[in-house]
């Protein structure tokens, strides 16, 4: 294994360039199951993640070729509809293929999937869409096994005690492009990587409507083409280089960001005292000399986002007086207190919500990442902490971002990976 070592105050500036996004690849990589054409897709990461996707891809028989950023997929006759537990069980996206090959194969045998370990991530509202499709479902050997001999649309609510769900809209989304007739979905997610998919499935002959709404509307088609597509630019990626300019002082530009998709995070950095601007496909960030506390509620899209809370939380650590941080999505989501306790933070657990008493500076230590937004707060922490970190467990980090150790060198971190014993 590999870990990071980060040697605290340093300034950072220039420009960094946002990857493309993991959470708009996966699942647009899964919808190549759904024809018998090439599909091409550009700006993918280079990410762990997406590796595995790849090889669920080339374990069920679809011919794959990687260049670069690029991914081309003929899946002309293949014939898997097995995931085994093998690859599903490291990434909970790579679920997303049961929708396209029960809609492709009219069966299908995946693994319940895995991922960060942030608290209970059900799977019920995939298996409740799909079975109103008209699938017949069980869960046998830690697999659902799936069959249909016909997709019906219907009208399929898919609200769930925290709200929508991404993944489920997206497997249900990409199911009913082959379903028999109409397919409403209503609490459907509305976050951009889902828009993207959208797009996507569009481009191939789905018939799409009300996407980035909580209401879609799909169309069932004979069959799908290919697709030529470049992916979206990571949001969470551009929203931590964002906190990692305001956390160090730094101005920093983010090239590629899209400030639309990032109004919550946006919002929240100019309450706390930073100064933010979009311009020319970039956003550019100037900090100001004293953060002001923030309280921060994470909710669906277009509320601030899971994905970002952790990063948030590293940040208010170091605002002088008290932020209080609530999750609404995942409540578990606090595996990274502890150790950015271990730094110095003064954060305190009250069921579902965090309350910070900030602090002008974090003291460098030793610490170990639990999950991939766990393991971005704490970078950030240790890249404005005095003296020197060491993050272990660094393969969650190589997850969800490209490179990330490489571009904030580049903007002036002193910061290396090594080998751990």
């Amino acid at each position: 294994m590999e870990k990071l070592v980060i040697q605290g105050g340093k300034a950072l500036r220039g420009a960094v360039k946002v990857s493309g996004s993991k959470n708009a690849s996966l699942p647009i990589l899964a919808a190549g199951l759904l024809t018998d054409e090439l599909c091409v897709l550009d700006g993918v990461p280079p990410l762990r993640d997406v590796t595995t996707m790849v090889r669920i891809l080339r374990h069920l028989g679809v011919k794959v070729v990687q260049e670069r950023d690029r991914i081309t997929l003929d899946p002309n006759g293949y014939q898997g509809t097995e995931a085994p537990y093998r690859l599903v069980a490291t990434m909970r996206a790579s679920f997303c293929v049961l929708g396209p090959l029960l809609a492709k194969q009219r069966e299908a045998k995946v693994s319940l999937p895995g991922g960060c370990i942030i608290g209970p991530r059900p799977v019920d509202l995939h298996l409740k869409g799909l079975k109103a499709l008209g699938a017949s479902l069980k869960v046998e050997g830690g697999y659902v096994l799936s069959k249909t001999k016909e997709l019906r649309g219907g009208t399929i609510y898919l609200g769930g005690a925290f709200g929508s769900s991404v993944l489920g809209t997206a497997n249900v989304m990409m199911c009913a492009t082959l379903a028999r007739g109409r397919t409403m979905i209503e609490n459907a997610a509305c976050e951009p990587e889902l828009v993207d998919l959208a797009n996507v499935l569009i481009k191939m002959g789905a018939k799409i409507q009300g996407h980035g709404t909580p209401v879609i509307t799909v169309e069932g088609v004979r069959r799908l083409n290919g697709f030529t597509h470049r992916v979206i630019s990571d949001r969470i990626e551009a929203g931590t280089f964002l906190i990692a300019s305001a956390m160090t002082g730094s101005p920093l530009t983010v090239e590629g960001a899209r400030a639309e998709h990032l109004g919550a995070v946006i919002d929240k950095l100019k309450e706390a005292g930073v100064e933010v601007s979009a311009r020319d496909g970039s956003i550019l960030v100037r900090p100001r000399s004293r953060l002001k506390p923030v309280d921060v509620t994470t909710l669906p899209y277009p509320g601030f986002p899971t994905d970002m809370q952790a990063q948030m939380m590293s940040l208010m650590c170091q605002a002088p007086g008290i932020s209080v941080i609530t999750e609404k999505i995942y409540p578990d989501r606090f595996m990274h207190v502890a150790e950015l306790g271990r730094m110095g933070a003064q954060i305190k657990l009250e069921g579902s919500s965090a309350i910070v008493l900030g602090i002008r500076r974090l003291s460098g230590a030793p610490v170990m990442a639990s999950d991939l937004r766990a393991s971005a707060a704490l970078v950030l922490a240790a890249l404005s902490a005095r003296g020197t970190s060491e993050i272990s467990r660094i393969y969650h980090l190589d997850r969800g971002y490209d490179r990330i150790d490489d571009k904030l060198t580049r903007l002036g971190a002193e910061i290396r990976r090594e080998k751990t014993d």
